[in-house]
């Protein structure tokens, strides 16, 4: 009997010790409300040449405005020596109807696994966020949500861009300055090539999204970012370059952006502020909801490119982004925010691509948003953000209004 008991406590003893060691960890976030979008002014076919007015409107529920509606688990296990193997697996799904986001992936927001050690950072494999995603959250006073109103509208990389495939090296906090780089073996973005007017071809081309044999023939990504926080500073960098796939007709020039951004906090406001520069075509994460125009020309315009996502190669596009904004506390409970974002076409951009779209020299984008906390993980939101001249097309205009709720677990 004593034997019995003796075994008992030792066997209570070791599963104490391993749930002490190891842990799985379930959350998620709801986000609904109420939507209005109107896409509108005059048109240009770029396929047929013929002008139409357009007022597109569209009122009904929305999904994942402020955050996208996900369910995900994050683990960690004590390796010893400091070492912790850790993971992330993270769904993403429309609350309307339940059915999967991120085109229909199980685990389409995040699915890596890593080893990680105070001492000297965090290595990742799988499927996970881009450099300029992970660091630039905390400078958009809308933190990358709120569909066209969040810095990834003008600054593609920033559009929550996940890359499939990637390997992720991340250093350890030094005195608030982190930094970390990854590649992507194969992004799993559609590729969209346009030469542009006077491009050598007669159509465009597109690139699959699988895993193929030959690297070459895969769509690549190199991301390297750092920032830097002390105190009321936040200044963050990155880099993106995207290699094209030798299985497109026409292998086209390696996409690039480069962006810069900071804020600094008063207390009683705080300020950002953010420059890019993007070149040989556009690359935009996941698909701008904000935009009800999308599908007018098709993915091969600009339009489709500014706002289905994806990546859109074209060697006579070059844009340079801007962005200013604010949050600014009201009380302990709520803020409001905006910001004003441009991005404008730079060298022969215009001339070279107007048969695709590009008929404004500049889009520009004006938001403003407000958010009341009921508890810690409970708020109101409201905002209203119109982009004039999208996607750098003359005249186009997408307005969106909106209202919801967002509880995080």
């Amino acid at each position: 009997m004593k034997k019995t008991l003796l075994a008992a406590a030792l066997l209570a003893g070791f599963a104490g010790a391993a749930s002490a060691q190891s842990s799985v960890t379930l959350y998620g976030i709801l986000d609904a409300g109420l939507v209005y979008k109107n896409f509108s002014g005059t048109a240009t076919n770029p396929n047929t040449g013929a002008q139409t007015d357009y007022s597109q409107s569209s009122t009904g529920l929305g999904y994942g405005t402020q955050s996208g509606n996900r369910l995900g688990f994050k683990g960690v296990e004590d390796m010893g020596s400091g070492n912790r193997l850790t993971f992330q697996i993270e769904n993403g799904f429309t609350l309307g109807d339940g059915t999967l986001g991120q085109g229909g992936r199980l685990f389409g927001r995040q699915s890596w696994f890593g080893v990680e050690n105070n001492a000297w950072g965090f290595v990742r494999i799988g499927r996970q966020l881009n450099g300029a995603t992970d660091f630039f959250g905390d400078i958009d006073p809308f933190a990358q949500g709120f569909a066209q109103a969040n810095l990834g509208t003008v600054m593609g990389s920033m559009n929550t861009m996940r890359m499939d495939n990637a390997l992720k090296y991340q250093t350890p906090n030094l005195s608030g300055f982190v930094a970390n780089i990854s590649y992507s073996f194969a992004t799993g973005y559609a590729a969209v090539y346009t030469p542009g007017n006077g491009g050598s071809a007669t159509a465009p081309f597109t690139s699959t999204t699988g895993y193929n044999f030959d690297t070459t023939n895969n769509t690549r990504q190199l991301s390297l970012a750092a920032k830097y926080a002390n105190g009321p500073l936040l200044i963050a960098a990155s880099a993106d370059v995207i290699y094209g796939s030798a299985a497109l007709v026409t292998t086209p020039a390696n996409i690039t952006e480069y962006n810069l951004g900071a804020t600094y906090d008063f207390k009683v406001v705080k300020i950002a502020a953010g420059y890019a520069q993007t070149n040989n075509g556009w690359m935009a994460g996941q698909q701008n909801q904000g935009n009800s125009g999308s599908n007018l020309f098709g993915a091969t315009t600009t339009v489709g490119a500014f706002g289905n996502g994806g990546l859109f190669f074209n060697e006579n596009m070059k844009v340079n982004s801007y962005m200013l904004g604010f949050t600014a506390p009201i009380g302990a409970t709520s803020k409001v925010f905006g910001s004003w974002l441009r991005a404008q076409g730079a060298g022969d951009t215009i001339a070279a691509n107007s048969a695709i779209g590009i008929t404004a020299a500049a889009m520009n984008v004006y938001s403003i948003g407000y958010q009341y906390d009921f508890t810690k993980r409970t708020n109101l939101y409201a905002y209203a953000s119109q982009v004039q001249n999208y996607a750098m097309v003359d005249q186009l205009k997408s307005t969106v209004l909106g209202v919801g709720m967002r509880h995080q677990f």
